[in-house]
């Protein structure tokens, strides 16, 4: 019986994408600024594409697919990221705040 190196099973991979995601989503549920929720969305994009890379790479027959898909949600995020930091940059402007409780008169 011979042991495979930790980086040849797919469950090190999934475990650690769970991990993120929960610490994403505990980061979601608790930060009360923008920024730290937009951390945390960072975070969640991040176990995503790291199981979808760990399983590209232990299950797809074709490893550039999931690659291609990994690119994609860089991309996302890195228009959110920008989408977003605009955003807070006006909030700030206006409310000279970016905590979550001092939006609540907000209105759309």
């Amino acid at each position: 019986m011979t042991h495979l190196p930790i980086y040849e099973e797919p469950g090190v991979y999934l475990l650690v994408g769970a991990f993120l995601f929960a610490a994403g989503l505990y980061g979601l549920i608790r930060r009360r600024t923008l920024i730290g929720m937009l951390i945390a969305g960072e975070l969640i994009f991040s176990a995503a594409s790291l199981n979808l890379l760990a399983f590209n790479r232990f299950v797809a027959a074709d490893p550039t697919v999931g690659q291609l898909f990994v690119l994609f949600i860089m991309g996302l995020a890195a228009a959110e990221v920008a989408i977003v930091l605009s955003i807070v940059i006006a909030v700030y402007r206006q409310y000279r705040s970016v905590s979550t409780r001092d939006l609540s008169e907000l209105k759309g």
